[in-house]
């Protein structure tokens, strides 16, 4: 594979950025990770998850409200992964390192891996942002074309369309075929994939047989199989579909950029913090309710910027980045709401699914 790097010439910015967000910190006397704001969403999260599930085995619900309390259950489980998982996983729940690495397994609980995931989306994601050849997150060509860079097909006329099941989907995907394929493979996309301690293997293996015990065997021996069937679906439709346009209206959207690795080296033509800046959007700043269940990703910005730091602090984090940005001379992406980011990503999959000019088929 081609090697990829930045150009740090003059890169300025973000030291400059990095000084005013330390600055910030050091007056304010703030720890960069989490506060009683995110421990209290683990408290009303998690719990929450727990009663839905067993409430679902125990209780004999009508067949309109147990699909309604399986999608909830569904929903909840997504947003335990933007607010528990995704903080702990990149270390920015806790200073303490054992608390991170056991709320990182969240991840495991909700059936994908989190040495997988810390791969994929710490190191790769995080530096390789919208990199088509690189980037496993925009890799999901032919299925979908989501950077003018990549192959066109004639079903893609319709993607803007099917994506909605396919985002729907994906967490079954997730759990049943990626982690599978990238751990046998030995690679995420293109990128090999770093060596497994024996512990790493074991937490794989174990934790997805009993995401099957307790996702799949122990509900059908109680409700019986086409309940829990109804259910598992309903269960995975929206904890996929809540994944995955979250993290879509960060990326794939009219107002981002993207670059394309070819056969050679190359390098970036910006410094990765600029890169970032130009690859990511925020959306809905002002919503706290939004912000509240997405764990602070509608401050994606800010998040690609210093992910080590919790998502309780990127609403102040954002003003600094803002101001910096300006002075910079650098367009921050922000969209004002959830929907004009919904619109905007679909409308840039409807376009990304025209014929281009050049193709043949």
């Amino acid at each position: 594979m081609a090697k990829v790097s930045f150009n740090n010439k003059n890169a300025l910015f973000f030291p400059s950025l990095k000084a005013s967000v330390e600055e910030y910190f050091q007056t304010n006397n703030l720890r960069k990770t989490g506060n009683f704001q995110l421990y209290l969403k683990t408290i009303v999260l998690v719990p929450a998850a727990v009663l839905l599930y067993v409430s679902l085995l125990v209780f004999p619900f009508h067949a309109v409200a147990g699909i309604a309390l399986s999608a909830l259950l569904g929903f909840v489980l997504a947003c335990i992964g933007f607010n528990v998982m995704h903080d702990a996983c990149h270390g920015s729940y806790s200073t303490k390192g054992w608390v991170n690495d056991t709320l990182g397994l969240t991840l495991n609980a909700l059936g994908g891996n989190a040495f997988i995931w810390k791969q994929k989306h710490n190191i790769i994601h995080h530096t390789y942002t919208n990199v088509d050849g690189i980037d496993d997150d925009i890799a999901k060509s032919p299925i979908m074309r989501q950077c003018s860079t990549q192959t066109w097909v004639p079903m893609h006329r319709i993607q803007h369309i099917y994506v909605v099941l396919v985002y729907g989907i994906s967490s079954f995907a997730w759990v049943f075929i990626m982690d599978f394929v990238k751990y046998l493979s030995r690679k995420v996309y293109k990128t090999p994939l770093q060596n497994m301690k024996m512990a790493d293997h074991l937490v794989f293996w174990g934790s997805k047989v009993l995401y099957v015990a307790f996702y799949i065997a122990l509900p059908i021996w109680v409700v019986g199989v086409q309940s829990w069937l109804i259910g598992f679906i309903s269960m995975h439709l929206v904890m996929g579909f809540t994944l995955a346009i979250v993290f879509q209206l960060a990326h794939v959207v009219e107002e981002t950029s993207f670059e394309v690795v070819g056969e050679d080296d190359m390098v970036i033509e910006n410094e990765w913090a600029i890169h970032q800046i130009k690859t990511t959007a925020n959306f809905a700043p002002e919503d706290k309710v939004v912000s509240w269940f997405v764990g602070g990703l509608n401050y994606q910005v800010e998040h690609h910027l210093f992910p080590r730091i919790s998502h309780v602090h990127y609403p102040a984090l954002s003003k600094i980045v803002e101001s910096k940005c300006k002075e910079f001379g650098l367009q921050y992406n922000s969209m004002p709401t959830m929907m004009s980011a919904v619109k905007s990503h679909f409308r840039f999959m409807r376009m990304l699914g025209m014929k281009p000019v050049a193709a043949t088929a």
